[in-house]
């Protein structure tokens, strides 16, 4: 019976939460670690430990007293687990006051409630208070053992799973809980620096950065009113790595031991002070949201240490860097931070007269990060303390570095309001964007922040101020949030009826402003992004800026299946070829993120590819290319988008983007975005300035062309650029009125202003000047802060600040001094002496750090990267512009310059009470065993055996069996590397030691220490004074001459060597070639060889074999270009070889004459390669012959006086046409030399030489350049043949060779294996047309060819040759004819044939005497128009081209029938074939910037084949010829015998037609030519039209028939269309 009563209590109690009896106290003995590294033991570790005796007294069954007795903190920096905790004697003393103060909490059931504490205990402590309260948290269900809920704790809402077991026998109920920290209600986490950030959870699905459990297990005993806590142990891990935890990571591990001891009657009493309702549970961030985990700084007075880093960086940055400048910034950052903003305006009242001083705290204040930063600029700014360059700096940097919060946003609405910001268009442009990007990162209260946005946009939109609404739309975009989307609609076209009348490139910025949007809510703008896309009433500019929106919502299967379809019935080119190039582009992304868009854009492509696959790339275009590695994390993707619409050379925009992966997240780096508009029509509107035109004058031409432009208020600027940083915008530019006006101004200044400026910058430079800067940059601070078990924050941080900075010193001086009245061309006639001494330098520091942060202690795992470099120089430079000669020097500088780069890992345990104790342990230690566990989880060191080693609690546990691994030692590598010939000696050392021994994996191969240092510094032996490198040209040049390079030289070497080869022979027997020794005894019996003849016969006989075994190469080489091509396509029957015979014959009947061309082409290039040998043999060197015509000299200076250095001399021949280069070394005994040497051997031939080694004798190649004809047509052949090359450049070869074949078969290439001429590479390029060429390339192993290769130029043959006559010898001017005519578009008309700008061709017949529009432009400038008119009767075609000046708008008449064969006018070309009266042949041209502005039989001239055939009424038809009668200018009476009889209307069809079930008339809607009344048809045709139809009942409305040009299609239809016209006698 006993037992079965104990057995019911015990089951009852099980069921119980924990109880605890009011009046009594219960104490417990508690210890808590918390320590980071990488799991395995060997290694060093940083953690704190906190041990202390814990008092809990129930003041009333749900209010607790809770105390600690004697708290002890230890710290622990050392190699796990051989050191042991170090006590903290100073921190515990100075916290016992607060440790030692008793807490109340609301305890109920097992759950904790609302924590009481009195005001003097600081956050950090009274979280240490909630990490042990934590413990006592248990949510117990009394019917169920097994359970999961989400329940409060420390680290917020997690899952938590409950496991409940009872032990009768021991009576004894066992509890464990455990909580996954990534699965949260309600995580407790503070991101700092990740504002632009954006998740990928597509990245995070298999692999993780960050993971953490913890593991609570309590043993209960039963008491009759509940249970008894004996002992509760808690065991956390957090798991970290930047590139995938299961490669490796570091960990944080917490353990709480919490053990009864007894029961007390004594009560704890709660100090007499107020307890304050300090919340609940919950983890509290506190002051180490102001504290860098880098360093523990002890704040007394934050004045003077704020002065005292001041004076430390402005001292020891003056002349370069410090190596720790940027640890100091960050200081400064960090006091700064902790001061208060008095302390702060009165720091700035001391130091803003010092330019230094106040340079440090304005690069300093923005990186505070709080409101008071804004605050300190904007009072500064107003009260004109700071200049506008500085405040632009400040405030661009601040509003992006500062934590959004309410203050923060209203002292920007503030700046935005003020009248000195709205002055001034930069800083209102920086302000205003920063108030956006402020409130995307404060979007919590957005309705009460978007008000300025929004009354911005309205005020602009109602005052039609264009610059207001872009701004207006720029910041909506920066907000990205969804209440905006409504005020973006208003600007969208087609969405708000305000919106039809703004500019293009508003409703381009108002579609680009959803972008950010479309990150939270991408439904709603695919639903907006659809519509715009489909709507075809709008630009194409708008269409494709709706795609790239619409593909930013990473869009669904069905909507790339939607679009697919959309575009197979496209019309507009320019769209199909975008949106196809960007789903092509986009199936070959490896990033997680678009993994489904990629997969859907797959089976589109394979939809469309039939019919878009080569499209021209002169449509619009997207380019993606991304690439992804999944086990690390880690990625980078580039994007670009090339917009046009009308297939100009400039695009209409521009954007590209960088986006980067990493730890599960990405960011899009940088955006710039560059729109064109109307830059190149106001270029190109230039009228061609004769040749002999001075700059002055075309400089003036260029303003008058800015002027005309500005004339124009409704113009588009001529550009503007946009850039973004992190998907925020922050500076855009227009060139628009404002600036143009600027530029005018400055150059209408009166001469003598710009002379005295000009003469006051040329004064400042004769002077000279001292320059220094210095630029500090905090480049990022990225923290993430997470709660422990323990109650302290883990925090993981990545930092990077660098300081660079640069010295210049210049000084120069003039012989003969110049006068004071001097102009700036006596500079030509002086000697110029400048010297400069530059000294750029920059030192940067990166931190990353895993670990415990706080204002009190910190023990963290630190990851330090240092990069510092120095890179001094002395230049001296003498200009002597009389006497040719420039002088360079390079002086050398005083000390070792140093590039030194180094990264280690250390354990770092330190508190605020006593820093000089702070201890610092390399994670691998230099030497030692490391203890491997035989487990491959995670937990290989755990945490209880940790706790074992130093525990007062824990009896020892049993450990782990380990192997046991000896610590490799330090990677140490010294490589050095000499240039004797300067005396300069660079070395670099490389150290590593990292933990990749442990385990393969990148974590564990950065970890440890990694240090490279480059130093350069004199080489040993002969002091070089300096370097010098001179240039002399014309008659001085032989006096600079150092070493003489002529036959007697080298023949002298060459027998010198003779004598030392005998030697050998005779004193090594068995020797018989020398040549097989060595490379240098090899060129030196080459040497030997040629140059050791004994007999006039022997050398003749050798010369002649020689010669003639040139000869067979010369032929082949030679041959002409129809032979060779001739030999290809007979070589091989396949497809491709029929094709390349194209290019030497079109057929057989020509054969003949090309035989004989043959003949004596082949004589000819035999006689050119002799003369090349022959006048190579007459003189080797010209040296003897010919003086240099250009001396370089680059030698060092040596203190003894001894020549050193190279020599390179240019000899030219004027007699022979020969060129000459020599490269040799002034060492006395070094015979190394480059010779290269060029001969024109006629007018279509060239012939050259390179030749290198020994005595130019060891290598050598002929490179052959030759001109020809092909099929009447121009053809470049060149030809490189070698017979030994340095084994060295074979590799490089092959690589090239396997590259080209690799990328040719995407650019259309087609290749071939051919056993071709072995060393010997030929290139033949032979004309297609003007505008194209053919391309045979052939290698010994193989040919590549390319057919109809198009140029971005025009070729210079047929009609364009005589046109760039009137260029005469201004090469600029004739290029720039080349590029405006190959990319002009043609319209050209034969007898009844047009092909139009597009390329279509229209056969119809021509209306009688009637004049048709065959081009104009159709822009509201009008500024010329072609018209046709066809007598019939006499089969003659009429011209008239009338032109609008652009300038004064007065038309001029002209009738080009009796005046001149062409005609060029502006953006006009017309050409005739011949001065006919009467021409049948008429081609008309238009400059490229007029592409898509004209209109007529000749089209628009956009590339838009679909959509060729647009009528006036901007309607586009099928039917050819009813588009051409549709550009008819119709008759007003038939009186007139030579005036068109005939008009444009609408005709009935003759027929009704059912129509929807209704009986129809039909009207047409396209009208349709016919004869005026009162004349009748001599010659009519038959045209396709569209009809609208009309039930019968409404035909008689006449409203209906008025509009019937703008009703819909119904029906297609013949109709009688009237080509001459007879009138009545009535009407004549």
């Amino acid at each position: 019976m006993k037992v079965l009563v104990l057995a019911l209590a015990v089951a009852l109690a099980g069921k119980t939460s924990p109880e605890f009896a009011v009046g009594k106290t219960y104490v417990y003995k508690y210890e808590a670690v918390l320590m980071g590294g990488l799991p395995e033991e060997g290694l060093a570790r940083a953690g704190l430990k906190i041990l202390s005796e814990v008092m809990i007294h129930p003041v009333t069954a749900d209010t607790f007293v809770l105390k600690l007795e004697k708290p002890e903190l230890f710290e622990y920096s050392g190699i796990w687990p051989k050191d042991a905790f170090i006590p903290a004697t100073k921190l515990t003393s100075a916290l016992a006051a607060q440790l030692l103060t008793p807490i109340k909490f609301e305890y109920a059931n097992g759950v904790v409630g609302k924590v009481f504490a009195p005001a003097g205990i600081s956050t950090t402590v009274l979280n240490i208070y909630r990490g042990l309260i934590n413990m006592f948290q248990l949510n117990i269900k009394k019917t169920q053992n097994v359970y999961e809920l989400q329940e409060p704790g420390t680290q917020g809402v997690c899952k938590t799973h409950y496991v409940i077991s009872e032990d009768t026998k021991a009576e004894r109920i066992h509890l464990s809980k455990t909580k996954d920290l990534n699965h949260c209600q309600e995580r407790i986490i503070k991101d700092i620096g990740l504002a632009y950030v954006e998740r990928c959870p597509e990245c995070e699905a298999e692999r993780k950065i960050l993971k953490g459990a913890a593991a609570f297990n309590y043993v209960m005993k039963p008491m009759p009113t509940g249970a008894l806590i004996l002992e509760a142990t808690t065991t956390e891990l957090i798991q970290f790595s930047p590139l995938n935890i299961m490669n490796g990571a570091a960990q944080m591990e917490a353990k709480q031991v919490l053990k009864f001891v007894e029961i007390l009657k004594t009560p704890v009493e709660p100090i007499g002070a107020d307890y304050l309702d300090r919340g609940s549970l919950q983890y509290e961030f506190g002051s180490e949201l102001l504290q860098n985990p880098i360093q523990l700084l002890r704040i007394s007075n934050a004045e003077a240490q704020i002065v005292e880093i001041l004076n430390h960086l402005v001292t020891n940055n003056e002349a370069k860097v410090h190596e720790d400048a940027p640890l100091k910034f960050i200081e400064l950052i960090q006091l700064l931070r902790v001061a208060r903003f008095e302390t702060i305006e009165a720091l700035w009242n001391q130091v803003k007269a010092k330019p230094d001083h106040r340079h440090w705290i304005l690069n300093a204040v923005p990186a505070i990060g709080t409101h008071e930063a804004l605050r300190f600029i904007k009072e500064k700014f107003l009260a004109g303390e700071v200049t506008i360059a500085e405040a632009a700096q400040a405030l661009l940097a601040a509003v992006h570095m500062v934590t959004a919060d309410m203050e923060a946003i209203k002292l920007a609405e503030g700046l935005v309001l003020n009248h000195k910001i709205q002055e001034n268009p930069v800083l209102l442009e920086i302000v205003w964007l920063g108030y956006g990007t402020l409130v995307a990162k404060f979007c919590i209260f957005f309705s009460l922040l978007r008000q300025p946005i929004h009354e911005l946009a309205f005020e602009a939109l109602n005052k039609g101020n264009v610059e207001e609404i872009t701004i207006a739309l720029k910041v909506l975009g920066n907000a990205g949030h969804p209440a905006s989307l409504k005020p973006i609609m208003k600007f969208l076209p087609g969405f708000g009826s305000a919106a039809a009348n703004l500019p293009h490139r508003v409703h381009n910025d108002a579609i680009l402003a959803m972008r950010n949007i479309a990150k939270k809510e991408p439904k709603m703008i695919q639903e907006i992004a659809v519509q715009l896309f489909m709507d075809k009433a709008l630009p194409a500019e708008h269409r494709m800026v709706a795609a790239i929106v619409l593909f930013e919502t990473k869009v669904p299967m069905a909507l790339v299946t939607t679009l697919a379809n959309a575009l197979l019935k496209e019309s507009n080119m320019q769209i199909a070829s975008f949106v196809y190039s960007y789903m092509k582009a986009l199936t070959r992304t490896t990033a997680p993120d678009l993994a489904s868009v990629a997969a859907a854009c797959n089976v589109a492509v394979k939809i469309l590819s039939p019919k878009f696959d080569r499209l021209s790339y002169r449509f619009s275009r997207a380019l993606y290319i991304d690439a992804y590695h999944s086990p690390s994390l880690i990625g980078a993707a580039a994007t670009a988008f090339y917009i046009n619409d009308a297939a100009t050379v400039l695009p209409k925009a521009m954007l590209a983007k960088v986006r980067t992966y990493l730890a599960g997240a990405y960011a899009d780096v940088l955006e710039v975005g560059v729109r064109t508009e109307g830059i190149q029509e106001a270029l190109l509107k230039m009228e061609e300035a004769p040749a002999n035109t001075d700059r002055l004058a075309k400089m003036r031409q260029v303003i008058r062309v800015l002027s005309e432009w500005r004339a124009h208020p409704n113009r588009p600027p001529l550009a503007s650029v946009n850039v973004k940083l992190f998907g925020q915008e922050i500076a855009f530019a227009n060139v628009d009125k404002a600036i143009v006006d600027q530029l005018i101004e400055v150059h209408v200044l009166p001469e003598i202003l710009q002379v005295k400026f000009g003469r006051r910058a040329l004064e400042t430079m004769l002077s000279g000047f001292a320059l220094h800067y210095a630029k500090p940059m905090l480049l990022a601070e990225v923290r993430r802060i997470i709660p422990t078990a323990v109650g302290l924050p883990m925090e993981l941080s990545f930092y990077t600040a660098a300081v660079a900075a640069a010295s210049v010193e210049f000084h120069a001086s003039v012989n003969p001094p110049l006068p004071a009245d001097f102009h700036a061309t006596q500079l030509l006639k002086s000697d110029i002496n400048m010297r400069a001494a530059i000294a750029p330098c920059v030192s940067m520091h990166t931190y990353a750090v895993m670990g415990v942060n706080t204002a009190l202690a910190q023990a963290s795992l630190l990851s330090r990267a240092r990069v510092h470099t120095i890179v001094p120089a002395k230049i001296e430079a003498r200009i002597d512009m009389i006497k040719g000669n420039f002088k360079l020097q390079l002086l050398p500088v005083k000390g070792i310059d140093k590039i030194a780069s180094a990264l280690y890992t250390v354990a770092v345990a330190r508190n605020v009470e006593d820093l000089a104790a702070a201890r610092i342990t390399p994670v691998i230690p230099a030497h030692g065993v490391l203890h491997l566990s035989h487990h491959t989880s995670s937990h290989e060191a755990s945490v209880s055996t940790e706790i074992s080693a130093s525990s007062e609690i824990l009896s020892a546990l049993p450990r782990h069996v380990v192997n046991k691994m000896s610590i490799p030692k330090a990677y140490e590598k010294k490589m050095c590397a000499a240039i004797a010939t300067f005396g300069i000696k660079a070395c670099t050392e490389i150290e590593s030691q990292n933990a990749a021994f442990i385990r393969d994996c990148p974590l564990y191969a950065i970890i440890g220490r990694h240090a490279v240092m480059v130093e350069v510094a004199p080489a040993e032996g002969p002091v070089i004074e300096k370097i010098e490198i001179e240039i002399q040209v014309g008659d001085k040049a032989a006096e600079k001459i150092v070493r003489v390079i002529n036959m007697s030289e080298e023949e002298e070497v060459v027998e010198d060597k003779n004598v030392l080869m005998r030697l050998r022979k005779i004193l090594i027997p068995g020797l018989k070639n020398a040549t097989a020794v060595s490379s240098s005894s090899s060129s030196s019996s080459r040497a030997s060889k040629s140059s050791s003849v004994s007999s006039a016969s022997s050398s003749s006989s050798r010369s002649s074999s020689h010669s003639s075994q040139r000869h067979s190469k010369v032929v082949d080489a030679a041959a002409p270009i129809s032979k060779r091509s001739k030999r290809v396509s007979s070589s091989s029957s396949s497809s491709h070889s029929s094709r390349l015979s194209k290019i030497s014959s079109s057929s057989r009947s020509s054969r003949s004459s090309r035989s004989s061309r043959v003949s004596s082409a082949i004589t000819t290039s035999i006689s050119s390669a002799y003369s090349f040998e022959a006048i190579y043999k007459k003189a080797k060197y010209l040296t003897n012959t010919v003086a240099p015509a250009v001396t370089v000299l680059i030698r060092a200076v040596r203190a003894d006086h001894k020549v050193q250095g190279y020599q390179i001399a240019a000899y030219l021949d004027r007699a022979n046409a020969r060129l000459q280069v020599i490269f040799a070394n002034l060492a006395e005994n070094d015979h190394f030399r480059i010779c290269a040497d060029g001969v024109m051997l006629s007018t279509h031939k060239v012939m050259g030489k390179i030749a290198w080694g020994l005595e130019c004798k060891q290598y050598e190649t002929e490179i052959t350049a030759e001109t020809g004809m092909v099929d009447q047509l121009p053809a470049l052949r060149l030809k490189l043949t070698w017979d030994k090359l340095p084994r060295s450049m074979k590799p490089y070869a092959r690589d090239i060779s396997d590259y080209i074949s690799r990328i040719a078969h995407e650019f259309g290439v087609k290749m071939a294996k051919n056993k071709n001429i072995p060393k010997q590479i030929k290139l033949t390029v032979a004309v297609a047309s003007e505008h194209s060429v053919n391309v045979v390339l052939k290698t010994p192993t193989r040919t590549a060819y390319k057919l109809a290769l198009g140029l971005p130029v025009s070729l210079p043959i047929g009609n364009t040759e005589a046109e760039l006559q009137i260029y005469q010898d201004n090469w600029v001017d004739k290029i720039m004819h080349l590029i405006s005519k190959a990319n002009a578009a043609e319209c050209s008309l034969v007898k009844d044939t047009i092909i139009t700008f597009n390329k279509r061709k229209i056969r119809t017949q021509l209306p009688h005497s009637c004049y048709q529009v065959l081009a104009q432009d159709c822009t509201p400038e009008l500024k010329f128009i072609v018209i046709l008119k066809r007598d019939q009767m006499q089969e003659k075609n009429q011209i008239n081209l009338k032109i609008a000046n652009m300038y004064d708008v007065v038309f001029l008449y002209l009738n080009c029938i009796k005046c001149c064969r062409q005609v060029a006018v502006n953006s006009v070309f017309l050409w005739f074939p011949s001065s006919q009266i009467n021409p049948t042949e008429l081609k008309v041209k238009v400059a490229d910037w007029m592409r898509g502005q004209t209109c007529g039989i000749c089209g628009n001239a956009d590339g838009e084949i679909r959509q060729e055939f647009v009528t006036p009424n901007q309607r586009v038809t099928k039917n050819a010829a009813s588009f051409a009668y549709s550009w008819v200018l119709s008759g007003k009476s038939c009186r007139d015998a030579t005036e068109c009889h005939m008009k444009l209307e609408s005709v009935k069809l003759e027929k009704q037609i059912m129509v929807h079930g209704q009986e129809s008339k039909c009207y047409s809607v396209e009208p349709v030519l016919r004869c005026l009344p009162g004349c009748m048809p001599v010659r009519t045709t038959t045209v396709s039209v569209g009809y609208h139809c009309l039930p019968v009942g409404n035909m008689n409305r006449p409203e209906k028939l008025s509009i019937i040009s703008q009703k819909s299609i119904d029906v297609h239809e013949t109709a009688e269309a009237h080509l001459a016209c007879r009138c009545t006698p009535q009407c004549a």
